[in-house]
């Protein structure tokens, strides 16, 4: 389908051989009397940020999106900068082109499941087919006219990922998207995350305190622990 477009535990990669770095992060901020420290040069795939919960790792996704500003270092994504203290670089999240996928879905109340798909691509000619095909490829085409409050939790991640991919960003960043959904449902998630990993080819940055989790969909674990 047309959607493409601390150290690192290395196994057997899924994703087909690269020799560039979709992800190269060095970068530090202090938190009170706390310094949440990430280094990453990964590939393509899924790299999965591991480790304890509240050991920072919503922080680095939030200085990857730019909601944060790292105190040093330097982020690149797809060997774009997008921040570098010493040169300066600090480009503003809505140009940095990348979906995030938040714990809760943080879906438009006000609009129904077509408006939230369409929000970022409605100047597009071709939206209308490209929200046809997305729906069609989460299997979420019937949910098209609901409101994301009769939606379950798994619906509304499917809904979330729909709407970041459509606007053709450059990765996701996903962090812990299983959290909220009932266990049930878990493995749903995690077969589309392997589907957006081998089919649609998009890279993730994938935020989880669950090892298992983690080895399951990434060539490239950092593990991430208190200093």
């Amino acid at each position: 389908m047309s959607l493409s477009q601390p150290a690192v535990t290395a196994r057997p990669d899924p994703s087909p051989p690269s020799t560039a770095s979709t992800f190269r992060i060095d970068i530090w901020r202090s938190l009170g009397d706390r310094r949440i420290v990430c280094r990453v040069d990964a590939g393509p795939g899924v790299t999965a940020l591991s480790g304890p919960s509240g050991v920072g790792k919503t922080t680095i996704l939030n200085m990857v999106a730019g909601l944060l500003r790292p105190d040093g270092g330097h982020i690149h994504v797809q060997d774009v900068p997008l921040f570098d203290g010493a040169l300066g670089i600090d480009v503003a999240p809505e140009h940095r082109r990348l979906g995030y996928i938040f714990q809760d879905a943080r879906l438009f109340p006000h609009l129904r499941v077509r408006g939230n798909l369409l929000y970022g691509i409605r100047h597009l000619p071709d939206a209308a087919d490209a929200l046809e095909e997305m729906a069609r490829f989460l299997g979420i085409a019937s949910l098209l006219d609901r409101w994301p409050s009769t939606l379950s939790m798994g619906e509304a991640q499917r809904v979330a990922i729909g709407r970041a991919l459509l606007t053709r960003p450059s990765c996701l960043l996903m962090d812990e998207p299983l959290a909220s959904i009932d266990r049930a449902r878990r493995a749903d998630i995690l077969q589309l995350v392997e589907r957006l990993r081998d089919e649609v080819g998009v890279p993730i940055l994938y935020v989880t305190h669950d090892l298992a989790e983690a080895e399951r969909l990434s060539a490239h674990i950092v593990q991430m622990d208190f200093e």
